[in-house]
């Protein structure tokens, strides 16, 4: 009778806790009841129930992408499962996904009590990856719901859409009452925000065993200065396409918005803040800024891989349109330059799947009649592991970026790492594969994809969730084996 259920052989694991540029060392993996139960070379491989060959090739940690959106534009049991397949081809094991009340998603307001047992049976048995949730406080009752969520649901991170009170989802002002579905006398706004942290720290002190893993994570774009610079570029008209859209949400508005949430996080004592898709050098200027003026709060800085990967210029049209949006070469060379310089603590996709009939409007060639947002999780682990190895940014150091870094500071502590005990949650990358992005060749409904025609020198050939074998040989495999996470214990 075997021993172990299954054996990965001859990998070469890359662990986050190594030296940096450390060459990684050849060995195999074993796996019973999901985890991770020894690492070391020469396994027996009669032992095993199933073994298979890793070819020599890297095992990575299973990205930890904390940041997409599941069911925003799309039925949230169907996005689960296609985007889910999506992530599995980049190596994502665990997705964090953002989830809220108001137009999109479920298309409801009300209490989250309510509402987020909705979320849960919408996607239970539908994702081929682990999973878990954000939510956004959007009224005064969410804020009360805080201890709630966490103790019944295990949910430990929370959002702030700093530009929700006064611009629109898309770009133009919108009806805020009637897309963010709260009650006619409360407001989203500054003083809503702070209400949030003071929230979420009452909520650190009394639920002291999750305290270290209670986060708030904040949008940070300022809707004033966005909606004049909107306005001014459209009057000006000289501008079009991902250019304009950049133009029309500066970057000195992500650096405002990043020293106003700074301010009230050190006014409400919360020290844990997430500052998420720092698109820009102003954005990341001012995050430094803060961390060095606050050093009581203890800030993470995010960086998405599609602002590392694409500019204005290079992204295939106007499907790149994201918020914060994607900006010229020179703030892509800044990202990496902070990232190089261990100022970005996790890079993540931002995952948005948009389909053609919805993203672009009457007219294709305007970008402010476009919906913002796309899915990129399936060249997370690719995408960073060619340009950044090209750039000097260490394996190890993608392993942090990519797993280590989200897994512990969201409270997911069987996952970031390839060690014994932990979920034998790994992706085998192909660090010399040359391939080119389609948007055919991705499980996405997404028809088409801002990275359409990139040249990728890495490749993820396989994909373990809990020792599950959910993607081989360029196809996602058997049925969904995706949990949804209580974390923080």
């Amino acid at each position: 009778m075997a021993t172990t259920e299954l054996l990965v052989t001859d990998v070469r694991v890359v662990r986050p806790d190594d030296p940096d540029n450390a060459r990684p060392e050849l060995t195999d993996i074993a796996v019973n009841d999901g985890r991770i139960v020894r690492i070391a070379p020469g396994l027996p491989r009669d032992d095993a129930a199933s073994v298979v060959d890793g070819r020599g090739l890297l095992a990575f940690p299973g990205v930890v992408d904390a940041h997409q959106h599941w069911g925003i534009y799309n039925e949230l049991a169907t996005d689960t499962g296609t985007e889910s397949r999506a992530s599995a081809q980049g190596g994502v094991t665990t997705a964090l996904t953002y989830m809220r009340t108001g137009q999109y998603y479920l298309n409801k307001g009300g209490s989250y009590r309510e509402f987020f047992p909705e979320v849960l049976s919408a996607a239970q048995g539908n994702a081929y990856i682990d999973y878990a949730f954000h939510l956004a406080p959007m009224m005064a009752q969410h804020i009360e719901e805080i201890p709630y969520l966490v103790e019944e649901h295990g949910v430990t991170s929370f959002k702030i859409f700093m530009f929700y009170g006064s611009h629109g989802l898309h770009g133009r002002s919108a009806s805020q009452s009637d897309f963010l579905m709260i009650p006619p006398d409360e407001r989203y706004d500054l003083a809503h925000f702070e209400f949030v942290m003071r929230g979420v720290q009452k909520a650190r002190e009394v639920l002291t065993e999750y305290a270290p893993y209670l986060s708030l994570s904040l949008h940070c774009e300022t809707a004033e200065i966005m909606t004049a610079y909107t306005k001014l570029v459209e009057q000006d008209g000289s501008l079009s396409g991902l250019r304009a859209y950049s133009a029309s949400r500066p970057p000195h508005s992500e650096g405002l918005a990043v020293t106003i949430a700074s301010y009230l996080a050190h006014e409400t004592g919360l020290p844990n803040i997430n500052l998420l898709h720092l698109s820009s050098e102003k954005a990341l200027d001012a995050a430094l800024r803060m961390a060095k003026t606050f050093p009581h709060v203890d800030f993470r800085r995010e960086v998405t891989v599609g602002h590392l990967l694409a500019d204005v210029d290079t992204a295939s049209g106007i499907g790149g349109k994201v918020n914060p949006p994607l900006r010229e070469r020179e703030d892509v060379e800044a990202l990496w330059r902070h990232a190089l310089a261990g100022e970005v603590d996790w890079i993540v996709s931002d995952h948005a799947c948009c389909r053609d009939e919805l993203k672009f409007g009457s007219d294709r060639d305007d970008v402010f009649l476009a919906k913002s947002g796309f899915g990129g999780a399936e060249y997370l682990l690719p995408g960073l592991v060619g340009e950044g190895v090209k750039r000097g940014l260490s394996l190890q150091k993608i392993a942090k970026l990519t797993s280590w870094n989200p897994a512990q500071r969201y409270g997911l502590l069987g996952k970031g790492t390839i060690a014994e005990g932990y979920d034998a949650d790994f992706a085998l990358v192909d660090p010399d594969a040359s391939w080119t992005v389609r948007a055919a060749d991705s499980e996405s409904t997404q028809e088409y994809t801002p990275f359409e025609g990139f040249a990728m020198s890495a490749k993820v050939t396989d994909t373990f969730v809990r020792g599950n074998h959910v993607y081989a040989d360029g196809k996602v495999q058997g049925d969904p084996v995706g949990k949804y996470l209580h974390r923080g214990r």
